[in-house]
């Protein structure tokens, strides 16, 4: 009888330790976890504490987000004892850093420990994945809100983990930007990089230069994809667009701080300038009008990576009244960011216009400098002293490393990893970001509308971002890039950003040795629950079907796979829809020849899972030859 009952106990436990495992699927992978036996349940009458003052913000901003779906009308107290209580070490535990924290949870209460108010943050984050999903909800919900018994020790890898967010050729309001950075610190992303200026758009108010969100912020309102639309007619109103006043950007600042996100504001000189050239047509070289672009044709680009700019989009090198117009904006730009760094661009500056103006070629003279190309490092120098004279370090695109910056400036390789190599062997600082890898506004799968190149969750989650044969110390971190040329708005932004960025997060914060991707499958598919009672969107293109081809003696060869594993492919390629009793793909074939088309899905468990994918021949023909 003893073992009988020492069995059943047992088996008890290990059911028990099965289901807390099962609950335990955070994003990111926290360093380290051991799942203990039980729960603790938040009830009405839980209490909340901190031990000291700086844990106030978060114990309280924990209550306020349990109070919507449990009703519970919680409150904070200071006090060393709680159920569920925030506490700063006396003694630092070198093991976290600032950002670090451990959570015990027991059967009898939640304890956040850290160093800091970011560690206590981060911890508070975790508990809210711990708990059941309907915490994600904006209306009442009748669950038992328990979190399973489990010791927590995490910490970040990285220092800088970042997101881009390009408002230039999209604007975002104000509301909406507070939205991404929720999502963004639920992940425990600490980096907004805020894309403010391009050819497309002005966004941020210099109080100096009003027309710079008077006429720059505004272009006209032209529907159909990005790059290929209508030029703007004579007299036509320019009436699509936005910016924010200082005081949006103060409010917006101060939110993300509660967060622990720093804002790194990207004002983009000398090219990517069309907008502000809208505004001051004299900071040319031409000095002619041009418009806020809609989105039109205004470059050619080559197969080798050179471009030619039909409407001039850069400012003047060679022009002093360029840098006094520079010293005005960034007076007011460095006043309302706090952090250290301000983005100047760099990147993608034609200098044709340079090569023509008799302004350029008498400096490049004056400078004894024989290529054109070198006026951009005497333009980033003099820019980098003006931020230096405003207390800030200069941030660039991989770019700005051709005709040399000062050591202190900080590079973002982006043309894949190149750029950061050659920059830290230089002794410069890195953030990682390469198209290959963090790219997110590249296709996720073939059932997305099309744009420069695709870019797979699973390609994102296998980012390494230091490279072999480089010192870690130089590679701050890395942030995914997100473009908003076909990004409308804030919804399909969401859907561009995830599950890629949840990839992503993991990537930057977590241990490189806890990198699994069924782990991770496991982790995202419970987000994706999560993600649809908070009612944020999200691509399921990871169930999409991966459809390869190559020629092979003249013959075009298919081959299938999938990023998530366990799953069925069926395909067909005599204009039937497929169906798990169509032909299952097992390994590679051999198309016939003729005008095929030849259709995908995907099953698990015998239910559809993937979007139809419908390819052309002629289009797998192309994909073979790439």
């Amino acid at each position: 009888m003893r073992l009988y009952k020492a069995a059943i106990w047992l088996w008890l436990v290990s059911i028990t330790l099965a289901h807390a495992q099962q609950s335990v699927q955070l994003i990111p992978q926290p360093a380290e976890v051991q799942i203990q036996t039980g729960t603790f349940t938040i009830t009405k009458n839980t209490t909340v504490g901190y031990d000291k003052p700086a844990g106030k913000a978060v114990a309280d901003m924990l209550v306020q987000k349990l109070s919507v779906p449990t009703g519970y009308s919680l409150k904070a107290k200071q006090g060393k004892k709680a159920d569920l209580l925030f506490s700063l070490n006396d003694t630092p535990d070198s093991k976290l850093g600032n950002e670090g924290y451990r959570l015990n949870v027991t059967s009898k209460g939640v304890t956040i420990t850290a160093n800091a108010y970011a560690g206590l943050f981060y911890g508070m984050q975790s508990v809210l994945q711990l708990l059941p999903k309907e915490v994600e909800g904006k209306s009442l919900a009748n669950v038992a809100w328990s979190v399973p018994a489990v010791r927590i020790t995490d910490y970040p890898r990285f220092g800088w983990r970042g997101v881009m967010l390009d408002v230039s050729r999209h604007f975002f309001p104000k509301e909406d930007i507070k939205r991404h950075l929720e999502q963004l610190a639920r992940l425990k992303y600490n980096t907004l990089h805020w894309h403010l200026t391009d050819d497309n758009g002005w966004r941020i108010e210099i109080k100096s230069l009003p027309k710079l969100t008077e006429v720059g912020a505004w272009r006209v309102q032209r529907a159909g994809h990005f790059g290929n639309r209508a030029e703007p007619k004579p007299g036509e109103a320019a009436t699509y667009g936005g910016f924010y006043t200082q005081e949006d950007i103060k409010e917006i600042i101060k939110f993300a701080q509660e967060r622990n996100i720093t804002i790194v504001p990207e004002i983009d000189v000398p090219g990517h300038s069309m907008a502000a050239l809208a505004a001051y047509p004299e900071l040319s070289c031409t000095k002619a009008q041009v418009s806020v672009n809609p989105g039109t044709a205004f470059s050619e680009w080559y197969g080798n990576g050179t471009f030619k700019m039909l409407v001039e989009n850069t400012l003047n090198p060679s022009d002093e009244k360029v840098y006094e117009f520079l010293d005005k904006v960034f007076t007011e730009v460095a006043a309302l960011f706090p952090n250290p760094y301000i983005h100047v661009g760099g990147d993608e500056c034609y200098k044709g216009y340079w090569q023509q103006d008799p302004g350029c070629q008498a400096l490049m003279k004056q400078l004894n400098i024989r290529h054109v190309e070198d006026l951009q490092g005497y333009f980033m120098n003099r820019v980098e002293k003006i931020l230096k004279a405003k207390g800030k370090k200069l941030l660039g695109w991989d770019e700005i490393l051709e005709g040399g910056i000062s050591p202190e400036a900080t590079v973002m390789s982006w043309r894949g990893v190149k750029g950061g190599i050659e920059a830290a062997h230089l002794g410069h600082n890195v953030v990682m970001t390469p198209t290959t890898f963090a790219y997110l506004d590249y296709q996720q799968s073939d059932i997305d509308p099309p744009i420069y190149a695709s870019l797979r969750t699973k390609k994102s989650y296998s980012f390494e971002p230091v490279p072999d044969g480089v010192e870690a110390k130089y590679i701050l971190g890395g942030q995914g890039n997100l473009w908003t040329e076909q990004i409308p708005n804030l919804r399909y932004a969401e859907y561009m950003l995830y599950p890629r960025a949840w990839a992503l997060s993991d990537v930057y914060w977590s241990p490189k040795e806890s990198k699994n991707w069924d782990n991770f499958v496991t982790r995202m598919e419970t987000h994706f629950d999560r993600a649809d009672v908070a009612q944020v969107n999200y691509s399921r293109a990871v169930y999409d079907a991966i459809v390869k081809t190559s020629l092979k003696n003249g013959k075009l060869v298919l081959e299938l796979e999938s990023e998530v594993p366990g799953l069925d492919i069926f395909y067909s390629i005599d204009d039937t829809m497929p169906d798990n009793f169509s032909t299952k793909y097992s390994q590679p074939v051999e198309l016939p020849e003729g005008p095929i088309t030849l259709r995908v899905v995907t099953y698990r468990a015998g239910k559809p899972i993937g979007h139809l994918i419908v390819l052309s021949r002629d289009t797998l023909q192309k994909r073979a030859g790439r």
